[in-house]
């Protein structure tokens, strides 16, 4: 799992929102939540949404939940790791945040 400095940004602003909004045990349910998505996609990468990639068209980008929090991991399978680019709020308009990268 290779995350990019989006991604990373991304997870921080996320853990920083829930510290702020709903204390310590929500930013570490998160993060427990993050890091059962990325073991995951670790085991089965190609489970994940292939739906943006037609949207938006970026062959190979998949998405996948964050548990029951309204985030998605967005990745690309390479031969030897996953890079995930971003994790977004499923109510953003992901074209947009992703169309910037």
């Amino acid at each position: 799992m290779v995350p990019r400095t989006r991604a990373r940004t991304d997870v921080d602003s996320i853990i920083d929102h829930y510290l702020r909004e709903a204390g310590a045990d929500m930013a570490l349910r998160f993060v427990d939540a993050l890091e059962a998505g990325y073991g995951a996609l670790s085991s089965r990468p190609g489970a994940g949404s292939p739906r943006f990639a037609h949207e938006l068209g970026l062959p190979g980008l998949r998405s996948r939940s964050v548990g029951r929090f309204p985030y998605l991991i967005f990745y690309v399978e390479q031969p030897d790791h996953i890079d995930v680019w971003r994790i977004l709020h499923t109510r953003r308009d992901i074209a947009e945040w992703l169309g910037a990268d």
